[in-house]
């Protein structure tokens, strides 16, 4: 008897749950919203031939902008699953803790995909992931024996020891 209800529980589940996942409805992107009584449909198509300079809107930018009170830098982020998955979680402004003096963290909600390697050296400027969830920003160059994973890097570091100072401090990380 117990197989019998066992089945038909199983049968049932299946069941809704094949009928809740539709590919029909359509899903919007993140921070999009769609009007009540609107659908995706009434968007206009997209000219993949449209040669704009504008590229606030693209998710396959690797152009970072990190602000830090009045301070902005630029970085540009690696091509790796991992720099895609940062890039999906963007725009965020976080509150980085201080760390050894040398750099700022944050745990992420979720972890990120990873290939973590030893750089030997950290430098000034570097993005990097600890684990699948730590972003770390470095300002200052050092020896390390620690793996990370590469995100990225700022273009011209200097000036980012200064902005980040010696104690927690927000941070805004958007696409450019």
């Amino acid at each position: 008897m117990k197989y019998y209800l066992a089945l038909i529980f199983m049968t049932l589940t299946l069941s809704v749950w094949g009928t809740s996942c539709s590919d029909d409805a359509p899903i919007p992107e993140t921070g999009q919203q769609i009007p009540p009584g609107s659908t995706d449909d009434d968007d206009p198509p997209v000219n993949p031939s449209n040669d704009d300079d504008d590229d606030d809107d693209n998710p396959m930018s690797n152009n970072l902008k990190i602000t830090v009170g009045s301070a902005s830098f630029t970085a540009t982020l690696e091509n790796n699953a991992a720099a895609t998955a940062f890039k999906a979680l963007l725009p965020m402004t976080i509150n980085m803790s201080e760390l050894n003096g040398n750099e700022k963290y944050f745990y992420l909600s979720g972890n990120l995909p990873t290939a973590s390697s030893n750089p030997g050296t950290i430098r000034t400027g570097d993005l990097m992931l600890y684990g699948g969830s730590c972003l770390v920003l470095f300002y200052e160059t050092f020896s390390t024996s620690y793996s990370y994973t590469r995100l990225g890097r700022i273009n011209n570091p200097s000036g980012l020891a200064s902005a980040l100072g010696s104690s927690s401090v927000t941070i805004t990380f958007e696409l450019q």
